[in-house]
């Protein structure tokens, strides 16, 4: 698929910016990356990442104003210095939006396709969490199967009777015809902000859920779940209004900002990782351009997460694993793990039968240290009966 991207995208005015007096050195972001500033060809060769700025808000509820949130998040992260290695940015300014919601759907779904489909990481600044909808139809115009890992509060699975909005969107994924949903994981849910009848749906369709109180514990147990991930979203509501006040719809709890962070890290070294977003700040809410500032970091670290990947996903030698069997009760057989030597990230595999159809598969499915411990007390792993039950049905 080619696309002239110049028809998509409008360049960024630095003048309107006005940070040029504290961003002097050299080393500043503003100073190390690409940035669409004037009507010329877009050209992206070598180009690792990409950032775009969504200025749509018409699936917003209750945050319209998140539409100017790319340029303030610029401000801030323009000012940040580069990371210790080098890498390929280029800043494509905002999308256009379209006459209609669905035609910024479509334009925004064509644009994330056109840089996957060229091994490009889109980081999409939007704009109202149903943008995550146009993220995922990206995937199926390509048609790629896709697993979604969504930091948020709350499931969006709202009122499947109303048009779509960044409360009900992951209805409209759910029911897209043909589906390229493999996998839906909520990362930081707050029980008192979901309804007992969407949870239980959750698990009824077999999606993963983690509350934050429980994540917060181990923060690091996020790591096998977005590393099984495509696609990333977060919502800014999902971190605490103390650390993010900007959004209307912000609870007292939530993530911390240094967790939000972590947890955009453990996102961008996944090798598998393929298009990163991050929605519903609205500059109207912030305090001392605080959110802004918070969103900037994130992305921060999601680049080095991205400039920290090593390639151990690929298993392209055994010998840089060391293979565990446990023997499990009512395990229709051996649990078989993998430890990567390089990272000490762990895999499990799970088998996919389907006699009828003459299938005997094994899923690589990433897990963490906890689960083989569990394994060896003769429990079986959550995640892998999750996994089993939806790829065997």
């Amino acid at each position: 698929m080619e696309l002239e991207l110049e028809k998509y995208l409008s360049p960024i005015d630095l003048e309107e910016l006005n940070i040029f007096g504290q961003i002097k050195e050299n080393q500043r972001i503003i100073n190390s990356i690409k940035i669409n500033k004037d009507n010329e060809k877009i050209l992206l060769d070598d180009i690792q990442i990409v950032i775009l700025g969504v200025p749509e808000s018409r699936g917003a509820v209750n945050n319209y104003e998140c539409l100017h949130a790319a340029n303030e998040v610029r401000k801030e992260l323009y000012k940040l210095f580069r990371w210790n290695k080098p890498v390929n940015i280029y800043d494509l300014g905002n999308l256009k939006v379209g006459t209609t919601l669905e035609d910024t759907y479509e334009a925004l779904s064509d644009v994330i396709s056109y840089f996957i489909e060229r091994e490009i990481i889109p980081i999409i600044i939007g704009g109202s969490n149903d943008l995550a909808f146009a993220n995922y139809r990206a995937y199926e115009k390509l048609e790629q199967v896709v697993n979604i890992a969504a930091i948020d509060s709350q499931f969006n699975l709202g009122n499947v009777e109303e048009k779509i909005n960044s409360n009900n969107y992951l209805n409209s994924i759910i029911l897209q015809q043909p589906n390229f949903l493999l996998n839906y994981s909520n990362i930081g849910y707050q029980s008192y902000l979901n309804s007992p009848e969407s949870l239980a749906m959750m698990k009824e369709l077999y999606f993963d859920t983690y509350r934050v109180g429980a994540l917060r514990k181990d923060i690091l147990e996020v790591e096998p779940i977005v590393r099984n991930a495509e696609m990333v979203s977060i919502d800014i509501s999902a971190v605490r209004r103390p650390d993010a006040p900007g959004n209307p719809n912000a609870s007292a709890h939530g993530f911390y900002g240094e967790e939000i962070c972590h947890i955009a890290y453990l996102t961008g070294i996944s090798e598998k990782m393929s298009s990163f977003g991050i929605y519903e700040f609205n500059p109207a809410y912030d305090n001392n351009n605080q959110t802004a500032q918070l969103i900037s970091h994130t992305i921060w670290y999601f680049i080095e997460g991205y400039l920290g990947r090593c390639g151990d996903m690929l298993f392209q030698n055994k010998e840089n694993y060391t293979k565990f069997s446990v023997t499990v009760n009512d395990a229709p057989e051996n649990l078989v793990f993998y430890c990567s030597k390089k990272t000490g990230r762990w895999w499990i595999l799970v088998p996919v039968i389907h006699p009828t159809k003459n299938i005997n598969q094994k899923y690589f499915l990433p897990c963490s240290e906890k689960d083989y411990k569990l394994a060896c007390k003769d429990i079986i792993p959550e995640r892998w009966w999750l996994t089993f039950n939806k790829l065997n049905k």
